[in-house]
């Protein structure tokens, strides 16, 4: 049984990897519902799906993306339905795995990715697909949003209110020079790294692993998740 197994394994000095395969925000408890996958997504649910105790989970990793995608409906603040947008995802090569469908794509979305921290227990994230904004002379990150009048900082949870809600956007200097293949931060453009760190203010969490390219090799390590 798959819970013995763990409880054995915990007893050495083996490591074991808990692999969550969709997004925070698609979790049918705190995700946005009705868009949602049918499942729990959070971190939480590692312990839940495998038999093991929350005490025993150890360091939390979130993935996210330099910008914000989203497949199929829902809402989405941030969407870039225009050429921007068309161009972050013909640069990342977003379309589905097995339908091909195209992702819609919009700037950094920091409210949602810290409500996703915040929910998750996010220790640090992995922030991919950097070289994907390369070349930009103007880039944009959401604060906030506007809602009926007010300045909110997290994502209403009924189903009317998410769909109204207003980016507040921080715009940021954009860099030409590449970052494509960058394995360290002397690699990287000084204004890559302003927008890196501003993200990490945002979501109040640190980028543990930057992602520069598809490339495995091509990752600039902060803090190895293993040695925690």
């Amino acid at each position: 049984m798959v819970w013995q197994r763990l409880d054995d394994i915990r007893h050495t000095r083996k490591r074991v990897l808990f692999e969550g395969a969709q997004g925070a925000m698609l979790d049918v408890d705190h995700g946005t519902y009705p868009f949602v996958t049918s499942s729990s997504t959070v971190s939480g649910n590692a312990g839940t799906g495998s038999g093991v105790g929350p005490g025993q989970v150890g360091y939390v990793l979130g993935i996210c993306k330099a910008y914000t995608t989203r497949v199929g409906a829902g809402p989405f603040p941030t969407e870039l339905d225009n050429e921007i947008g068309h161009l972050i995802g013909d640069r990342g090569h977003e379309f589905g795995t097995v339908t091909g469908r195209r992702r819609r794509c919009g700037w950094f979305d920091a409210v949602l990715v810290r409500q996703a921290v915040k929910v998750g227990g996010i220790d640090g994230i992995a922030l991919t697909k950097l070289d994907v904004l390369d070349g930009f002379d103007e880039l944009k990150i959401c604060t906030g949003y506007k809602y009926k009048g007010q300045v909110i900082h997290h994502l209403p949870a009924s189903q009317s209110a998410q769909g109204e809600v207003e980016p507040i956007y921080e715009s940021i200097e954009g860099w030409k020079d590449s970052t494509r293949g960058a394995r360290s931060w002397m690699d990287l453009p000084a204004t890559a790294i302003k927008y890196v760190r501003r993200i990490e203010e945002l979501i109040e969490a640190p980028v543990s692993l930057l992602s520069t390219s598809p490339e495995r090799d091509d990752t600039i390590l902060v803090h190895d998740p293993f040695a925690s």
